[in-house]
C-alpha cells in the first residue's frame, strides 16, 4: 500500500503497481502454459498381450496432472504358473522434443508392494505430425527407449 503525499509518491506507486500487474500476469501464463502442456500428456496408457490362449501381459501406466504416476505390469504366462503382479510409481516431467522423464524416490515411492524403480527412464510421445495430411491414423503413445528395467526398453503404451 503506498501513501500519496507527493508527486514522486505517486509515481513510485504507479510503478510498484504496474510491476504487480506484469508479475501476476506473467506467473499466470506460466502456470497456464505449463497445465496445457501437461494436459496432452496426462491419462492412462496400456498394452495387452495375448500368449497362446492360455496367459497374458498387461502393462498400465497412469499419468497424473499433478506430476505423479502409477505403473502396474500384470503377467500370466500360462496355466501352469502363477499370477504375477509389478507396481511401481513416482513423478513425471516432460522436456523438449516430447521426451517424458520418470523418477521414483526410494524414500517415498518404494514399499512392499512399489517396488519397480523408474528412475533414469525415458518415453518419447508419439503423435500424428501435423504437418501429415494423410489419412493415416497414428495412436497417440508413449515408446520407451530408455530404461533401467530391461523389460520396459522398447514397450510402447497406447494412450486411453
Amino acid at each position: 500500500m503506498c501513501i500519496r503525499d507527493s508527486y514522486l509518491t505517486n509515481h513510485f506507486c504507479d510503478l510498484i503497481l504496474i510491476m504487480k500487474t506484469i508479475i501476476l500476469l506473467f506467473f499466470v501464463a506460466i502456470s497456464t502454459s505449463i497445465y496445457s502442456q501437461t494436459k496432452e500428456y496426462t491419462g492412462i496408457y496400456k498394452r495387452h498381450f495375448d500368449i497362446n490362449e492360455e496367459g497374458s501381459i498387461e502393462y498400465q501406466l497412469e499419468l497424473s496432472p499433478d506430476g505423479t504416476f502409477t505403473f502396474h505390469n500384470y503377467r500370466k504366462i500360462s496355466v501352469k504358473n502363477r499370477e504375477e503382479n509389478q507396481y511401481g510409481k513416482g513423478t513425471w516431467k516432460i522436456e523438449k522434443n516430447k521426451v517424458l522423464y520418470f523418477y521414483t524416490n526410494k524414500k517415498n515411492d518404494l514399499d512392499k508392494k512399489h517396488t519397480l524403480n523408474f528412475t533414469n527412464t525415458k518415453a518419447r510421445y508419439i503423435t500424428k505430425s501435423k504437418r501429415d495430411k494423410s489419412d493415416k491414423e497414428v495412436k497417440n503413445h508413449l515408446r520407451f527407449y530408455d530404461s533401467e528395467i530391461s523389460w520396459i526398453k522398447g514397450n510402447k503404451l497406447f494412450k486411453d
